[in-house]
This record gives C-alpha cells, structure tokens and sequence, in this order.
C-alpha cells in the first residue's frame, strides 16, 4: 500500500505536520499529541516514537540564545531578579516551545520515510558449531 504513495521528504511534511506518507492529513491532535491515524490515508502512527528528541534539540538550539540573553542582561546592566524574570522569561518561551511541534513533526515523517524502528535482538539458531563474526 505504501507504493501507491511517492516518497515525500521528511522536511517539508514534518515541518507542516503533514502525513509523512500522502502529505495531506494532519499529524497531530493537540499541541504535541501524535493522531491514532491519517485522517487521509489512514496510515497508522503506532511505529512513531519521537520520545524526547523534540526537547533534546530545543535544549541544544534554542535555549542557548535564552541563558546568553539572561547572562549578558546581568553582566552589562547588572539587572535585578524582576527583570530577568520579564525579559528573560517571555524571551525563552518564545524560542522553546514554538519549534517543539514542527520538530516532532520532523522526526515522525523521518521514522516513517527512513524506516526506523526499534532493535530487535536476532538469536542464530543452535547448531552446535560455534559462530565467528567474520
């Protein structure tokens, strides 16, 4: 069923929120809840399991520009408590919690377009003579 449908890139569809497979169905139900299935297609979103990859790239990317901000408003002005808390505040929401949805969105439409899923354990069968690894 999935060879009726033309490969589409993970960026422009998880970006959008977009069914990874016909690029037509939204992908979530609230804010950061992943839907049940397409409402498209019908494909199923059991096989996604983002986990914590969206937070993890926020972390790493958008935070950074928020503690710059709140370390230079003390070392150049020697700002008090309240200020941090007005400035800093409302400038770290606006740069976490905006990019949490595409990025989900981007590693769901890449689990489904590269096939990930989770390792599985393969156990040769017994035969007796020892295995190498060559």
């Amino acid at each position: 069923m999935d060879t009726d449908y033309p490969p589409l890139s993970p960026l422009q569809t998880g970006l959008r929120c977009r069914c990874p497979r016909c690029g037509q169905g939204r992908m979530f139900d609230g804010f950061l809840t992943l839907r049940k299935q397409c409402e498209a297609c019908g494909l199923d979103y059991s096989f996604a399991d983002p986990a914590d990859g969206p937070a993890f790239f926020v972390i790493c990317f958008a935070c950074i520009p928020s503690v710059l901000l709140g370390v230079w408003l003390e070392v150049a002005f020697s700002a008090p408590v309240w200020v941090q808390f007005l400035v800093t505040g409302p400038f770290m929401l606006a740069t976490c919690i905006p990019p949490l949805r595409p990025l989900k969105g981007w590693l769901v439409a890449s689990q489904y377009f590269y096939k990930a899923e989770e390792g599985k354990l393969v156990r040769l069968p017994e035969t007796g003579a020892p295995h190498s690894a060559s």
